[in-house]
């Protein structure tokens, strides 16, 4: 596809980390579409040449030359931390907008869906099942893969779900062809390095990741921002700036800036934790401009009943598991030791103390020193 093709409608757009990405290999958004007011700030200032819509519903039809869709629609319905009601729940419908946008146009070349990776397990994966045979039905080939933005060298552990399909192309050349097969985060906690994760949990899970943080949140149930905390070797623990998690998504900083004229500093924080990694949005553009073939020798037919697999896609009626990992790229890592450029704010003694009441009441693993580490922070900050 050449760039005097790359037109793009961009719904639930979010701040644009899919619109951002594409840009990156001349896919221009024409027409931006999301009703978060926060969010409606940086859309203006960011891509201000395209009109913005607030309401999906009030697009009648595709605009004329669109080339691509993009949609990382509402994830409220299937996130693991939210309200698990399924594809069907209030805001997670709203994909069947897309589908009845996909209606009005045949001139469309792509469809890029994001959403998170629980949507695979909720309701035994029936988001899964309902969106890939709307796919078919309306007589697209689709593909599907989990990829983690740490395969592109950012120092976060985030999983997300990619759904690419077409009338017209093979998008398994697109999303399934790349595949380093592992992790480039090679580092230890013998390494001396910092260490991330979730101050709000504990008790049954950690979020742990060494060198780097775990996913980005868009906050608590009740909207207060709980960004992830960061664990020195030094016994020091504390929270990133925001202008280090806009960069933890592949943002230039500031980013989310405008989104202060309309709204309180700290919700900026659910803008960051809601979007999409933009170099994975990078790559997938650079793909729609130089496919490679993708073997399929090793692929087998997925059972109905059994899981949805990691990724998978279907070129007519049937469904193939594929076997390409959630690594399509191996970019060269960098930790948090060298990644972040602003100090931490202290993590607060209520908060730490929070941590360890929980960690003493579950029976979860922590690494060698971590607990010891953050009792001197309490100790230090007291």
């Amino acid at each position: 596809m050449s760039n005097n093709q790359g037109t793009v409608l961009g719904l639930f757009a979010g701040i644009g980390g899919l619109e951002l990405g594409l840009k990156q290999s001349g896919f221009h958004p024409v027409m931006l579409c999301e009703i978060e007011q926060g969010a409606q700030a940086v859309l203006k200032n960011k891509f201000p040449s395209a009109p913005l819509v607030e309401d999906v519903r009030t697009i009648k039809k595709v605009p004329c030359g669109v080339k691509i869709i993009t949609a990382g629609f509402p994830c409220q319905d299937l996130s693991s931390s939210g309200l698990k009601v399924g594809i069907k729940g209030e805001q997670s419908f709203l994909v069947d907008e897309v589908f009845r946008l996909l209606g009005t146009t045949e001139d469309l070349d792509w469809l890029l869906l994001e959403n998170v990776k629980f949507m695979l397990h909720l309701n035994k994966g029936s988001a899964m099942s309902y969106i890939t045979s709307k796919l078919t039905s309306l007589g697209y080939n689709w593909a599907y893969r989990v990829v983690n933005t740490q395969s592109f060298g950012l120092p976060q552990r985030r999983h997300r779900v990619y759904i690419l399909a077409s009338k017209k192309y093979d998008p398994r050349n697109v999303l399934l062809a790349d595949d380093s097969g592992y992790n480039p985060n090679k580092y230890t906690i013998e390494d001396g390095v910092p260490c991330g994760f979730y101050w709000t949990e504990g008790r049954y899970s950690t979020g742990m990741n060494i060198n780097g943080i775990p996913p980005l949140k868009a906050g608590s149930t009740i909207g207060i921002p709980s960004p992830p905390a960061v664990l020195l070797s030094s016994g020091f623990a504390g929270t990133p700036d925001i202008k280090d998690a806009e960069r933890l998504q592949g943002f230039p900083e500031e980013w989310t800036k405008p989104t202060e004229s309309v709204s309180k500093a700290s919700h900026r924080w659910k803008l960051v934790g809601n979007s999409v990694s933009v170099p994975v949005a990078a790559w997938i553009g650079s793909r729609l401009n130089n496919p490679i073939s993708y073997c399929s020798e090793s692929d087998i037919e997925h059972n109905k009943t059994d899981k949805w697999p990691m990724s998978a896609w279907s070129m007519g009626s049937k469904v193939y598991k594929s076997f390409a990992s959630e690594w399509p790229v191996n970019n060269t890592f960098i930790g948090l030791d060298n990644f972040l450029k602003y100090p931490l704010k202290p993590l607060s003694i209520r908060a730490s103390k929070g941590y360890l009441s929980r960690a003493e009441l579950g029976n979860l693993k922590h690494p060698t020193g971590f607990i010891e580490n953050l009792m001197k922070h309490i100790k230090d900050m007291s």
